[in-house]
């Protein structure tokens, strides 16, 4: 089967979302990286922004089961993976499960809820299997925690820890739409239109895909030079680099550099080519990488970002 073949659902579900979404089509590009890379997303932006609309569409879009669970500060690990109920008819404990038990999970603020909730969806993200009462549920692929964090409210939010935030395979910033973008979003809503988003692609059609993508060659430069990215953030040694130094805490871990390698590779996959181009690599780059680097008390002080630290890293590490 040709490459043009293979892609074809892309521009399939492209054009489905595209009937609710208007413009944001970074973000669209990276949710579909994320589910044809195997790995879970981080959307970070204001309220308003389409996230959710985004999320849910794209499960319609793949005919998918989803749920959405509202992290708040009182929710309980059993709200999220299910407990065990006493049954009076049967007289015995039965398992009730929980909303992580679909395709797609949007954890809506994320960054809301206590440890003890992140520790559990921390399992469900590593291994997608959920653990009840002794219990272990392999959770039905593709499987995918779609996470959203607001960047603006910090009162009544809990950082989201380090380990957790490296199961993450992407963290993508969503910004504010053109003028003539929110211009048309303005005339749809006051139009009141219902829109209905069709199923155009299969689960099946997903794990396909998915086997693919592991064939997308990978050469041995384009390798390097993702290697030479990551080790650029834990020990910068290019005398243009040094002057960052200072700014990383720590570097990316090698969860990051697989990451790099998957996403870069599905990321091929979409722009229709059968191989990975150091291009493929940088496309992603930051959402890859954005949230694995750890920022010092001096870089926070001097308000430096880790796109900027990223930005560097990128200009002085040649391509080979």
């Amino acid at each position: 089967m040709q490459i043009n073949e293979q892609t074809a659902f892309i521009t399939d579900i492209k054009q489905e979302l595209q009937k609710s979404i208007v413009g944001q089509e970074q973000m669209i590009d990276r949710l579909l990286i994320a589910l044809l890379g195997g790995g879970h997303i981080l959307l970070e932006g204001v309220p308003g922004l389409a996230k959710t609309l985004a999320i849910k569409s794209l499960a319609q879009a793949i005919n998918a089961d989803f749920s959405r669970i509202q992290f708040t500060p009182d929710l309980l690990p059993s709200d999220v993976t299910g407990n065990t109920i006493f049954n009076i008819n049967s007289n015995e404990f039965v398992v009730k499960k929980g909303p992580i038990f679909a395709n797609f999970v949007l954890a809506d603020e994320i960054n809301r809820a206590p440890a003890k909730v992140q520790s559990a969806l921390l399992e469900v993200m590593q291994e997608q299997q959920v653990s009840i009462a002794n219990e272990t549920y392999t959770l039905e692929a593709p499987f995918m925690v779609l996470a959203t964090q607001n960047p603006l409210e910090q009162e009544g939010t809990y950082p989201l820890p380090e380990a957790q935030l490296d199961r993450f395979m992407l963290k993508t910033t969503i910004t504010y739409p053109t003028r003539a973008e929110e211009q048309q979003v303005m005339r749809q809503n006051l139009a009141n239109v219902r829109i209905d988003i069709k199923p155009v692609v299969t689960k099946k059609q997903i794990l396909e895909a998915k086997k693919h993508i592991e064939q997308i060659y990978l050469d041995e430069k384009v390798e390097q030079y993702i290697l030479n990215l990551v080790f650029a953030t834990r020990e910068p040694s290019s005398p243009n680099l040094k002057k960052i130094k200072d700014y990383i805490a720590f570097g990316v871990s090698p969860r990051g550099t697989i990451n790099l390698a998957r996403a870069a590779r599905v990321h091929a996959f979409i722009q229709k080519r059968n191989y990975t181009s150091p291009e493929d690599v940088q496309a992603i780059c930051y959402d890859v990488l954005r949230h694995r680097i750890g920022l010092s008390y001096l870089a926070q002080a001097d308000g430096v970002s880790t796109d900027e630290l990223i930005k560097e890293i990128l200009a002085n590490t040649e391509v080979l």
